[in-house]
């Protein structure tokens, strides 16, 4: 089931032994799609700090109308690495957060989530840096980890193949995966024009000079794709 990120922004968090804030941001890998972390807004509970959520504690994202629950307490999420220190997101901040946890790498592997399509729910025997480059062969990248904001990406302008065409306006992430299939895009007039849902297999690349999504597709194939409509909270064509 596909449900919609800005419906998500806002709802409150809990952790097994109470309240940890609300839902800010998502970030989301610009190759693959991958929701890789959402980010919690502790307000006062730990000094107005960030925090960074992977998918695989949460138990019920998408109910609507409850708190999101994740399977851990207060004082693991509140010694977990502090990310204001590591921004952009790095790969070594990366190992660091997912050595605390001891979840197994999403890199490592050929699956969206490492060795798996999905994100892998229960707690993992924590795994030694060493073994897990032994067995794929492959030395993490230090880098930038390609993860982007989805409150910064909206908003950005939709160019196709031969001119722009709207904006983007939501992206549609499977429940199950954690992967956004489709953006939702604005086209036409400001008021009166239209949302339309397209793939992200259509996607190019992304701009972020430029403040712009680049698509492989002309604008008039834009124009007739599926209308973009929320019922009841998931959505429909």
């Amino acid at each position: 089931m596909l449900y919609s990120i800005n419906e998500l922004y806002g709802n409150k968090l809990g952790a097994s032994d109470g309240d940890i804030g609300h839902v800010k941001d998502f970030l989301f890998d610009d190759q693959t799609w991958a929701v890789r972390y959402l980010v919690a807004d502790t307000g006062s509970w730990l000094s107005e700090r960030h925090v960074l959520l992977s998918p695989h504690p949460f138990q019920n994202l998408f109910k609507k109308g409850d708190v999101l629950r994740v399977n851990l307490t207060r004082q693991q999420i509140a010694d977990s690495p502090s990310i204001e220190s590591h921004k952009p997101v790095s790969r070594q901040y990366e190992e660091e957060y997912y050595r605390y946890y001891g979840w197994p790498y999403y890199w490592n592997g050929n699956g969206l989530w490492g060795m798996s399509g999905f994100p892998i729910l229960e707690v993992a025997e924590k795994p030694l840096r060493a073994e897990s480059e032994i067995t794929n062969g492959l030395q993490p990248e230090r880098a930038d980890a390609h993860l982007r904001s989805s409150q910064a990406v909206k908003g950005y302008h939709i160019r196709a193949s031969d001119g722009l065409i709207g904006h983007v306006c939501d992206f549609l992430m499977d429940d199950e995966s954690w992967a956004i299939r489709r953006l939702i895009i604005k086209i036409g007039h400001r008021f009166s024009g239209k949302e339309v849902q397209l793939l992200t297999s259509d996607v190019e690349r992304i701009s972020y000079e430029e403040s712009s999504v680049l698509i492989r597709v002309p604008r008039e194939a834009v124009e007739q794709c599926p209308t973009h409509r929320v019922v009841s909270g998931t959505v429909a064509e």
